[in-house]
């Protein structure tokens, strides 16, 4: 598995400005936390899913293709650190 955070820059107080993803070596999104200004996290998995927050369909662009769009900053991340969000976002619902 790998982890991904992606800061998303923009003005939107309806959508999320991070979004943690824990990818299958395909690059599908087997868990996601999308987390708030206002500090709410949502999350999904397989079997659950909270506000909006879905998996991706199809697998995730690399971490380059992402990195090429201004409001995007990408960067991998521990699997503790995705954990650590994880059980935030488990624990506010």
């Amino acid at each position: 598995m790998r982890h991904l955070r992606v800061l998303w820059h923009h003005d939107h107080d309806d959508e999320p400005v991070e979004i943690y993803s824990e990818l299958d070596d395909e690059g599908y999104e087997v868990r996601k936390v999308e987390v708030f200004r206002n500090g709410r996290h949502d999350h999904a998995d397989a079997g659950t899913s909270t506000g909006r927050t879905g998996s991706a369909e199809v697998p995730i662009p690399g971490i380059e293709e992402i990195a090429e769009l201004d409001e995007f900053t990408p960067m991998w991340v521990t699997a503790e650190e995705f954990e650590a969000v994880w059980r935030k976002a488990i624990a506010s619902h």
